[in-house]
């Protein structure tokens, strides 16, 4: 019997076993993007300030989860109750997902270990997900921040690139999102 019909037997047959290896593969798979995020994120903000560094997330940070989905088989994306690219929005699930994060933080859990994983119903198919909160760095704050203290050309290409914003007002800390993961085992 071929190696890849063993392990979807075994998965079959003990589902608690594939729900821990899917948590594991998803946890790998999504604390690997943040800090890559980040470092892209820091270099631009020193080569061309904040308002240079608005590309990385919007327009590199999709590329990067596009990478990681095709690399893992996972699909990847970001989401947040305060959006600010319309691609943002959480569906039911996350958004839920998302408010039990906020409770839980608010209750004095850490920000950065709030996490969730498990097996549903996605269209009559059966769906493991997990979302991973990404707390507000101070990086972050240049375009996440109160707007008062933002630099004026940050506030100019946050509001020709993204009319209908809602991401701002944030503190370090926060729950500014999630990566949310996707698969069928």
């Amino acid at each position: 019997m071929k190696p890849a019909l063993i392990a979807a037997a075994l998965l079959a047959a003990c589902p608690a076993f594939a729900n821990d290896a899917l948590l594991a593969d998803a946890r790998k798979v999504a604390s690997a993007m943040p800090p890559k995020l980040l470092a892209v994120l820091a270099t631009e903000i020193e080569k061309s300030g904040p308002e240079g560094a608005i590309s990385v997330c919007r327009d590199k940070a999709p590329q990067m989860a596009r990478a990681a989905s095709e690399e893992s088989g996972w699909a990847i994306r970001r989401v947040s109750l305060k959006n600010r690219n319309p691609k943002a929005v959480p569906d039911a699930w996350e958004k839920a997902v998302l408010e039990e994060f906020d409770r839980r933080a608010a209750a004095g859990e850490n920000p950065a270990a709030l996490e969730k994983g498990e097996v549903v119903d996605l269209d009559g198919k059966k769906t493991y997900r997990y979302m991973k909160a990404l707390p507000t760095q101070g990086a972050c704050l240049n375009c996440h921040g109160d707007t008062a203290a933002m630099k004026p050309a940050v506030k100019e290409k946050l509001a020709a690139l993204y009319p209908d914003d809602k991401a701002t007002g944030y503190k370090e800390r926060q729950i500014r999102g999630a990566i949310t993961l996707k698969k069928s085992p």
